[in-house]
């Protein structure tokens, strides 16, 4: 029995996209001695949080949370010559996400919002795209594109014919679609003074994902 001849073929995509969504990240924290109350301010600051956002025509709704956890905080001393830990208190840390069309100016008026409110959250911008399935679906389909035309080029420098597809190989490549151009936490208040947004442009969004396909060959 003759055995089935195949060809191995890896394509590459490689996709550009400028961002028409913008995700800020709010990283609220806060030490308590008192679990319940460590519990109490993390949602009077969550509150305080949702009350700004909605003051500016947003449901209470779009500020999402992404993770919050309640940890047990320690502090060493040293007595009698020996080093002990004792209980601090209790540390939430508490991530919020909302997500928006991308206006600079609405921008400007979200941390403008944010950073007039007592609280000093960590402050992530990340630029991305709404519709992040249409763009890995396009990632996929042009590295089948390129396997494709590879082995169309290696079949006829080989002087063979390619006959069905026997098995393709993706490994999920989590491409995030989004660029990160600032970091800045309680240095906001003074940046996004009277709602006025950085003047930044970020860049083109690149991702980059792989497709193996595997052809009999004649």
């Amino acid at each position: 029995m003759n055995e089935c001849r195949t060809l191995r073929v890896t394509g590459r995509g490689m996709i550009r996209i400028k961002p028409d969504t913008v995700q800020i990240t709010m990283t609220l924290e806060g030490v308590e001695r008192d679990y319940a109350e460590t519990l109490r301010r993390s949602a009077a600051d969550t509150e305080t949080l949702r009350s700004a956002i909605g003051a500016i025509g947003f449901a209470r709704e779009d500020l999402k949370t992404r993770n919050f956890n309640v940890r047990t905080e320690y502090e060493g001393y040293q007595e009698d010559g020996v080093y002990r830990q004792r209980l601090v208190g209790y540390r939430f840390r508490h991530e919020l996400l909302i997500e928006f069309p991308w206006e600079n100016e609405r921008l400007g008026q979200v941390l403008g919002a944010i950073t007039e409110t007592a609280l000093t959250p960590e402050i992530r911008i990340t630029y991305t795209v709404k519709d992040r399935e249409a763009a890995k679906n396009a990632l996929i389909g042009m590295a089948v594109a390129d396997a494709k035309a590879k082995a169309e080029a290696l079949v006829t420098a080989a002087g063979v014919k390619l006959k069905g597809i026997r098995y393709i190989s993706y490994a999920i490549d989590e491409n995030e679609f989004a660029v990160h151009p600032v970091l800045y936490a309680g240095a906001a208040r003074k940046m996004c003074a009277d709602n006025a947004a950085p003047e930044i442009v970020p860049e083109e969004i690149t991702a980059e994902d792989t497709v193996t396909v595997v052809w009999a060959i004649e």
